[in-house]
C-alpha cells in the first residue's frame, strides 16, 4: 500500500493511495508493505504535484521492500489484526511520518543550561562532524546538560569555517566531479541518432548511485537538482544537439515579429537593432570564455556611472525641497531635471542674492553633465563588446561549443544547485543551534533578577521625580 498526498488528482482533495495486489502465495503471506508518501510533493498552483525525486523514491523503496523510518515498513499481519487496529488499513495508524514535537525542558528554564537531549537529536550531524560538537557545545555543570561555547550571532562563521565541515564539501564536491568525469565524453560525442531519454536516465540514475554513500545528504535531493535542471534547461538543449548538432543549435538566431506585431521572445543579445536568440550557448559564456577584459571595463564604467548617479540623487534630494536653491529648476511634475535646471539658469540674476542658487545650480548642471557623459560611455563600451560576442559566434567549432555548454553551462548549474543543498543542510543545523543556545540563554532566577534590578531604577527615578510615596 502506498499512500499519496492529498489534492494530487483533479475532482478530489482527499490523499489517494495506491494498491498494489498480488494473488500468488498471497496464503502464505504474514504481512502487508506499506509507504507514507503523502509528505513528498510540491505545490503547482490549486494542485499538488509529485516530483521525479518522489517517484523514484517510492519506485526505489517499494522494488527493494526497504523499511526506511517515518516513510515505509513492513507490518506483520498480527498487528493488522489486532484489536487497537481490528484490520483497519489508515496508513498513519502504522507509520509516524509526522515531525517529532519540539518540547521546552523547564529544568533548563529554571536553572540554565542546553538540554544534552536536544543536542543528542542532532545526532545525524555530530557522526559526520564530531568534533564540531565539542566546538559547538562544552560540559554545562550539571548531569545531562552543556553550555553553548560560541555566542548563538557566531554559530554559522563557526560551523562553515571548522576543518570537518570544509572537508564533507571538498568530499561532496569530490563525488560530483567523478560523476562528471565519468560522463563528459559521452556528452561531448552528444549527436544526431542519440536519444536524451536514454542519456537523462543513465545520468541521472549514476548521479543517485554515487551520492547514495555520502552522509547527510539525501540522494534524491541530488537526484532532483538533476532533474529540475532537465526539466528547466538541458533537455530542450539536448534535443538541439541531437537535431541539429553543436555548431548549428549554437547559431544566433535572429527574432523576427509578425506584421503589426512586436518580438515576443526576449533577446539574449542587440546589435544595430537586430535582435538575436543564442538557444544552446548564452552570451554571457562567450563573454566569460574571450572577452573577461573588456566585460571588466563594462563593469567598471557602469560602477562609475552609478557612483555618479548616486551624487546626483544625493544633491537633487538635499537641494530641492521647499524654499531650497533648486526648487526653481523643476518640472510640471516636480522633477528636476537638466532642462528645468538650464532654463533656470538663463532667467536667474547675477546678484549677490542669487549667488547661491546659481552655485547650485552650476553644479547640478556640471554633475547631470557628468552623469550623460557616463552613461553614453558605458552604452559605446557595451555596445562594442556585444558587436565582438556576435562575431565570436560565427567561427566556434563544435568542440568549442560543446566545452562550454557542458562545462560551464550544464555542469556548472547543476553544481551550484548540488552545493545549493549542502548550504541548506547545514544552514538547518545552525539554525537549530542557534535556536536552543537563544531559547536557554537566561535562567529563571537570572531574568527575575534582571527584573528586580529594572524594578528599583524605576523606583530611583521616581523617587528622584518626587513621586515615589
Amino acid at each position: 500500500m502506498i499512500g499519496l498526498p492529498a489534492n494530487l488528482f483533479y475532482g478530489t482533495g482527499i490523499p489517494a493511495c495506491i494498491v498494489v495486489i498480488d494473488k500468488e502465495d498471497a496464503a502464505t503471506r504474514d504481512g502487508i508493505f506499506m509507504i507514507d508518501a503523502s509528505r513528498g510533493f510540491r505545490k503547482d498552483g490549486a494542485k499538488n504535484r509529485l516530483r521525479e525525486r518522489d517517484i523514484h523514491r517510492i519506485v526505489d523503496v517499494f522494488n527493494e521492500r526497504r523499511a526506511v523510518p517515518g516513510y515505509a515498513r513492513r507490518v506483520p499481519m498480527d498487528e493488522i489484526a489486532n484489536e487497537a487496529n481490528d484490520y483497519n488499513l489508515n496508513i498513519p495508524r502504522y507509520i509516524d511520518s509526522g515531525e517529532p514535537e519540539d518540547l521546552h525542558d523547564l529544568g533548563a528554564h529554571l536553572h540554565g543550561g542546553i538540554p544534552n537531549r536536544d543536542i543528542d537529536a542532532l545526532g545525524r550531524f555530530w557522526k559526520v562532524f564530531p568534533g564540531l560538537r565539542e566546538r559547538l557545545f562544552a560540559p554545562g555543570g550539571r548531569e545531562g546538560y552543556s553550555r553553548a561555547r560560541a555566542p548563538a550571532d557566531e554559530v554559522r562563521a563557526v560551523v562553515h569555517g571548522h576543518d570537518e565541515f570544509r572537508a564533507y564539501g571538498d568530499r561532496t564536491r569530490r563525488v560530483f566531479d567523478g560523476w562528471r568525469r565519468a560522463h563528459t565524453s559521452r556528452l561531448l560525442e552528444l549527436g544526431h541518432g542519440d536519444s536524451p531519454k536514454t542519456l537523462i536516465r543513465d545520468l541521472s540514475q549514476d548521479l543517485l548511485n554515487r551520492f547514495a554513500d555520502l552522509p547527510l545528504l539525501d540522494r534524491y535531493d541530488v537526484y532532483q537538482c538533476l532533474m529540475d535542471y532537465w526539466d528547466e534547461a538541458m533537455q530542450d538543449d539536448a534535443y538541439l544537439v541531437v537535431t541539429e548538432g553543436w555548431t548549428e543549435a549554437a547559431r544566433p538566431r535572429v527574432l523576427t515579429g509578425r506584421k503589426g506585431k512586436g518580438v515576443t521572445e526576449s533577446p539574449d543579445l542587440t546589435v544595430r537593432r537586430t535582435k538575436y536568440k543564442m538557444d544552446l550557448l548564452p552570451p554571457e559564456l562567450v563573454v566569460a570564455r574571450y572577452f573577461a577584459g573588456e566585460r571588466g571595463e563594462v563593469q567598471r564604467l557602469m560602477a562609475e556611472e552609478e557612483a555618479i548617479g548616486r551624487d546626483v540623487a544625493a544633491f537633487v534630494e538635499e537641494n530641492a525641497g521647499e524654499d531650497g536653491p533648486l526648487s526653481g529648476a523643476t518640472t510640471a511634475t516636480g522633477k528636476v531635471t537638466q532642462a528645468a535646471v538650464k532654463a533656470r539658469l538663463r532667467v536667474v540674476g547675477d546678484g549677490p542674492d542669487d549667488r547661491e542658487e546659481r552655485d547650485a545650480l552650476e553644479v547640478c548642471l556640471d554633475l547631470m553633465k557628468a552623469h550623460a557623459k557616463a552613461k553614453r560611455t558605458t552604452k559605446a563600451a557595451q555596445t562594442k563588446l556585444d558587436a565582438k560576442v556576435l562575431a565570436r559566434y560565427v567561427p566556434l567549432g563544435a568542440a568549442e561549443v560543446a566545452d562550454m555548454v557542458i562545462g560551464d553551462k550544464w555542469m556548472a548549474s547543476i553544481e551550484d544547485s548540488i552545493l545549493a543543498v549542502v548550504e541548506r543542510l547545514t544552514g538547518e543545523l545552525v539554525d537549530r543551534v542557534r535556536v536552543l543556545e537563544e531559547r536557554y540563554a537566561e535562567s529563571l532566577p537570572e531574568l527575575a533578577q534582571q527584573a528586580e534590578e529594572l524594578e528599583a531604577r524605576v523606583r530611583s527615578h521616581l523617587h528622584d521625580m518626587g513621586i515615589a510615596g
